[in-house]
């Protein structure tokens, strides 16, 4: 991002009164008691809660379902998710729907996530995908704060206009930054900043004319190898572009394509091989996602 790109966005960002603008956060502290991870506190102001958490795989999993009531983000609106888990806690948070995001008349909405882990926690950032209105200006950040020992799994999902009415997206703006740490020390960063126009779109080293991008992340330390290689073995049809990278601490999946059901079908899929790798447990769908 160039001097000016950031003058710009900082602008935008507060070129629109407080008083027209949603603003929203929840907190959330998970517990292991007695080796049931339970939800222990939470606390929230404005539309943003968490239904009644469910434990459908046993007492070692709490699955808790984050809603937005209004039902969409607004130019101007800001949505903050904090999360705690303390030691050997574990939990799986999703979103009931797609999360849409509408024109932003010249603000930014905007989401941040904050999650922190203890020793042997692990934390499942599941949402369903968002999707971008033509004329929208959206800001996601996340930061990942890991102990030694505990483990992070996420995934986003974007969709670049409304597909299901044949709408372009045609001006806006996109920002991403994702960082994580353990032990206090980045492990990983990256981030995006683009707008409608954007020569990547339409770039062969870019998006290459799909409307559709994905990644997945797991921070749980060195992927082996046998696992690495299946989730290689992991095909989809079509033109879309997909596949995975293994760091020393990191494991990345991308997607690239023209469907979002398509991009959530290859992470579940990973995710159906990564998670007795990381979790020690085989996947359980959440119930939202049946509905």
């Amino acid at each position: 991002m160039n001097a000016v790109d950031l003058a710009l966005w900082n602008k935008l960002q507060t070129s629109e009164p407080a008083s027209n603008r949603w603003q929203a956060e929840l907190r959330l502290a998970f517990e292991s008691r007695q080796e049931r991870s339970l939800l222990a506190r939470r606390q929230h102001s404005g539309p943003l809660v968490i239904q009644k958490t469910l434990h459908p795989e046993g007492d070692a999993v709490c699955h808790g379902v984050i809603v937005h009531p209004p039902g969409g983000v607004a130019g101007g609106d800001h949505i903050t998710l904090k999360a705690t888990l303390g030691q050997t806690a574990n939990a799986l948070l999703t979103t009931p729907g797609a999360t849409k995001w509408y024109k932003a008349n010249g603000t930014v909405a905007n989401q941040h996530l904050d999650f922190t882990l203890d020793d042997g926690a692990c934390l499942e950032w599941l949402p369903q995908e968002n999707i971008l209105f033509d004329g929208s200006q959206i800001a996601l950040s996340a930061d990942i704060q890991l102990a030694q020992t505990s483990v992070y799994s996420g995934w986003e999902i974007i969709c670049f206009g409304r597909q299901a009415q044949q709408e372009q997206w045609q001006t806006g703006r996109y920002q991403q930054s994702l960082r994580i740490w353990r032990d206090q020390v980045l492990i990983w960063r990256e981030c995006a900043l683009l707008n409608a126009q954007h020569r990547l779109f339409d770039s062969m080293v870019g998006l290459r004319g799909n409307v559709v991008t994905g990644s997945f992340v797991i921070a749980a330390g060195r992927v082996p190898e046998e696992i690495l290689a299946a989730c290689r073995e992991v095909k989809l049809t079509g033109l879309a572009k997909f596949g995975v990278t293994a760091l020393p601490q990191i494991f990345s999946a991308r997607y690239v394509g023209m469907s979002a059901p398509q991009a959530r079908e290859y992470f579940e899929r990973l995710w159906q091989i990564l998670r007795p790798w990381y979790a020690g447990r085989e996947v359980t769908r959440p119930r939202i996602w049946n509905t």
